[in-house]
């Protein structure tokens, strides 16, 4: 079930000057991330189609990479419903997760002998921001992607 919404969020989120966006209420059961990467792809589409934003392949690779790393960790981790916002502007995608952990995650130290729980450190690579925020009841996580390539044609990996 999606939701969509103007740009009169909270302060930070209106100044981005989103043209669009969309939310999902995800159930958390074992279809849910690919259900929300399926979500992410149409907005993109939906995006192009009716606000003529150009979305390179690499930002919608990126976006659905994200989003499949945000909605496992919060599947994973949060019991229960798991919420997805789409935004767009001109210049990015945010992708917001939001779940009922109330715990903060953070990215490990690399390790290339570890299998698995390497889900944050790529979104930290691959974004330019990343902001994780306290709720009242669990977290909220907002992973910016560029929708321009850097130097080189690679992605920028700014964080604040």
């Amino acid at each position: 079930m999606g939701f969509d919404a103007d740009a009169d969020g909270d302060s930070r989120r209106a100044a981005n000057g989103y043209l669009m966006r969309a939310g999902y209420a995800l159930s958390g059961c074992d279809g849910c991330i690919a259900e929300a990467r399926y979500r992410a792809v149409a907005f993109l589409e939906k995006a192009q189609a009716d606000r003529h934003l150009p979305v390179p392949a690499r930002a919608r690779d990126l976006t659905q990479l994200v989003v499949s790393e945000l909605v496992t960790n919060a599947r994973k981790y949060a019991p229960g419903p798991v919420l997805l916002e789409l935004c767009i502007g001109v210049r990015a995608v945010d992708v917001v997760v939001w779940d009922s952990d109330p715990t903060m995650p953070a990215a490990r130290a690399a390790d290339p002998d570890r299998i698995g729980q390497h889900g944050l450190e790529v979104v930290k690579a691959v974004t330019e921001a990343l902001f994780i925020e306290q709720e009242p009841a669990g977290k909220r996580i907002t992973a910016r992607i560029a929708l321009s390539d850097g130097p080189g044609g690679h992605a920028t990996s700014r964080h604040p």
